[in-house]
Parts: structure tokens; C-alpha cells; sequence
């Protein structure tokens, strides 16, 4: 008899905990950006600081956001996800 209740298949949990990861990965970086787009962007332009010729508002949510964005997927991808295999329990056990 085939499982397809998604509840009781640990597989279905580990992807939810998954998703929910990456969804919150997304809205950091979505605050990140913003914080420091509109934080440090709303001043007028002749008052801007630059950093490697960029404005500050400019480095911080675009060019810093993504280092950080990247330095956190990896940490997220090398520590948090896990390998599931996708094949079905019961084709496994039937094929040996």
C-alpha cells in the first residue's frame, strides 16, 4: 500500500522547513535592500557619501546586500538543508 499522506511522510516536513527557509532568506534580503535604499537614499543627492564610487545608499543594499545574501545561502545550503531522496519508499523495497 502506497503512503500519500503527506503528514506522516517526512520528506513533505523537511521541504515546508525548507521552503520557509528560503522564503525567509528572500525577505532578508528584500529588508536589507530597502533599509538601505531608502534609509540611506533619501537624503538629497548633494549630500551622498560615496564608497568606490558608488553612492553609500548604492553599495550597501545592492553590491553589499548581495555578498551577504551569498554568504548566507551558502551557510543556509552547507548547514541547514539536507539530501532527501526523492523515489518512492515502497518501489525501493519492491525492486529488491
Amino acid at each position: 500500500m502506497r503512503n500519500n499522506n503527506k503528514q506522516t511522510d517526512p520528506r513533505f516536513r523537511i521541504a515546508h522547513r525548507e521552503a520557509l527557509i528560503g522564503c525567509g532568506l528572500a525577505v532578508i534580503n528584500i529588508l536589507w535592500w530597502y533599509g538601505f535604499a531608502y534609509g540611506l537614499g533619501s537624503k538629497p543627492p548633494e549630500q551622498y557619501t560615496y564608497i568606490l564610487g558608488f553612492p553609500a545608499w548604492f553599495f550597501y543594499s545592492c553590491i553589499g546586500g548581495f555578498v551577504l545574501m551569498v554568504v548566507l545561502v551558502v551557510f543556509v545550503v552547507k548547514f541547514m538543508l539536507k539530501e532527501v531522496p526523492l523515489d518512492d519508499e515502497e518501489k525501493e523495497e519492491g525492486s529488491q
